[in-house]
């Protein structure tokens, strides 16, 4: 009997190992069998094709089409990209010293960073670029515009801008570019220390300490840690940083892979710098990925008050793999989960409606309940939300659309332009008056265009009615009335919208480091955190669960 019970139990293992291995051999010949058509065609293609054809642009497109209905963060990248990917990772660079958008071909200066060389040459905010070492840029694409701004550090460049309508050429040397993660760290007061956490590059936790070590010695009692609009970054500076404030041993994220070697367990491994004094984090709705795990980890155990608005819910893990000849794929190998275990990610991308393109939330389906040390309440379903909410505004669409526009960026120039100087960076305030201003500016601008207006003017133009005087007339009287309907409508967000024109204009007078300064002393959100840890009691009683 036994012997017939180890027979069978043989049998089904073989049957068990031969369907795998036919499932296998199965999906390794599809891979390579739709490999084999692309490379057919593709050989094909540039063979017969009656115009000349670029393979690197056609491959690189085809690629990233391939990987666009996966999900935002897996990504193809030609060698260029690697590049650029790489210095956001580590920070530094050789370059002028400046961030830069795209106005059509040509890049456009949106920020300059204090004392490099685009700084002490005397480009400013909204200088358009149109010639580099001689090179008309319209004639490039995008990226090639992008790298000839970089290159070995004391190289010289050529740069030639457009700036109020005046051609403006400057000579300068590329310099060692190092774009700090911590931008800024100050005593608010006597007893509060803030630090501005922008980014999790390879220098953010050594960053990070630094700050609070600093801090410390000048004698702070509590500290703000302000993760507001930062993207994230390595998942490995996530874990350092978080483990400053927690004891060693503790599990910080855990993430869970298709791959098994990738679903890993992280835990703080130090010693801590400080597990008593207290705590706020500030987050908010571009708060994400690494962002999101620091702030899990430390509201899982009740170490820090979680303040501001709902972050991003990115609760999803890349990795790097290398191509050939130089090229990336980074590819979302896992989800990540906080102590509690809660998964974080909102949006589920693998059941994407392919027709419409819409992405529904894993909130869609209810959100489960967690605890956290103390037996608080959290949840999951969508982002890290606050202890305490200080920032309720839903922004309109107009708004939103509004915020992708460049009416903002450059309204700031025009008002920089008209105002040689302002007094003070941590005085400045954007008033009604100045709103007002910017109604009025919005009326003679045309990067700020909704669903509504692209429509009626896409409409019009199908008609081709321009020469028909009656309906020309009421064309504008329409468009003006739409125009109006959207600035007005404004009025809902205006606090919102101020903030971020005054962050703009503050950045073109006193740098980033400006907009911080005036933060400390005028931002809502910082103030009420100010505010809390002074309340030693409302602050203890929030962290342990009791009302």
């Amino acid at each position: 009997m036994k012997k017939n019970i180890k027979n069978k139990t043989i049998v089904a293992l073989l049957i068990a190992i031969v369907f795998v291995s036919f499932s296998f051999q199965s999906k390794f010949f599809e891979v390579a069998k739709q490999i084999e058509i692309y490379t057919t065609l593709f050989k094909e293609l540039n063979m017969y094709y009656v115009n000349e054809i670029n393979p690197a642009e056609i491959t690189t497109r085809a690629l990233k089409n391939t990987l666009k209905d996966l999900d935002p963060y897996t990504n193809y990248f030609n060698e260029q990209d690697v590049e650029a990917a790489k210095i956001r990772r580590e920070g530094e660079y050789g370059g002028i010293g400046a961030s830069i958008n795209y106005s059509n071909k040509n890049p456009m200066i949106v920020s300059v960073y204090k004392g490099y060389a685009a700084d002490k040459a005397g480009l400013k905010s909204g200088d358009l670029i149109v010639k580099i070492d001689n090179q008309v840029l319209e004639e490039l694409e995008k990226e090639d515009s992008s790298s000839l701004l970089l290159g070995t550090p004391e190289s010289p460049i050529s740069i030639e801008v457009l700036r109020n309508g005046k051609k403006l050429q400057f000579n300068l040397k590329r310099e060692k570019i190092e774009v700090n993660p911590v931008p800024f760290y100050k005593k608010i007061d006597s007893e509060t220390g803030y630090i501005v956490l922008t980014r999790f590059s390879e220098k953010a936790s050594s960053e990070v300490k630094k700050a609070f070590e600093s801090l410390k010695e000048e004698g702070i009692k509590s500290v703000i840690l302000d993760l507001r609009s930062n993207p994230g970054g390595l998942l490995g500076e996530a874990v350092n940083i978080s483990n400053f404030f927690l004891p060693k041993g503790k599990v910080i994220t855990t993430t869970k892979a298709k791959v098994k070697k990738w679903s890993d367990t992280y835990l703080s491994r130090n010693n801590p710098l400080d597990l008593e004094i207290p705590m706020v984090v500030l987050i908010n709705g571009s708060s994400a990925s690494a962002s999101e795990i620091v702030t899990g980890a430390l509201q899982d155990y009740d170490r820090a008050v979680v303040m501001g608005k709902r972050s991003f819910g990115k609760g999803l893990v890349q990795r790097y793999r290398e191509l050939s000849y130089g090229t990336q794929l980074k590819v979302t190998i896992s989800k990540y989960y906080t102590p509690s275990g809660r998964c974080i990610q909102e949006l589920d991308y693998a059941n994407r409606d392919l027709k419409t393109g819409k992405v529904p939330k894993f909130s869609d389906a209810g959100i489960n309940e967690f605890t956290t040390q103390n037996g608080r309440k959290v949840f999951d379903g969508g982002g890290i939300i606050p202890d305490i909410v200080t920032e309720n505004e839903t922004l309109s669409e107009d708004t939103k659309t509004l915020l992708a526009s460049r009416a903002l960026f450059d309204f700031a120039i025009d008002f920089r332009n008209k105002n040689s100087i302002i007094n003070s960076a941590k005085e400045f305030r954007f008033t009604e008056v100045n709103f007002k201003q910017f109604q009025r500016f919005l009326r003679t601008d045309t990067t700020f265009l909704t669903k509504e207006e692209a429509s009626f003017k896409k409409a019009y133009e199908l008609l081709n009615s321009s020469q028909n005087k009656k309906i020309k007339k009421e064309y504008f009287q329409i468009l003006n009335t739409l125009k109006t309907e959207k600035i007005n409508a404004l009025e809902n967000n205006k606090e919102f919208i101020k903030n971020e024109i005054k962050d703009i204009i503050l950045d073109q007078y006193y740098y980033e480091e400006g907009v911080y300064q005036n933060k400390i002393a005028s931002d809502n959100t910082v103030l009420e955190a100010v505010k809390l840890l002074k309340n030693t009691t409302k602050y203890n009683q929030i962290l342990s669960g009791k009302k």
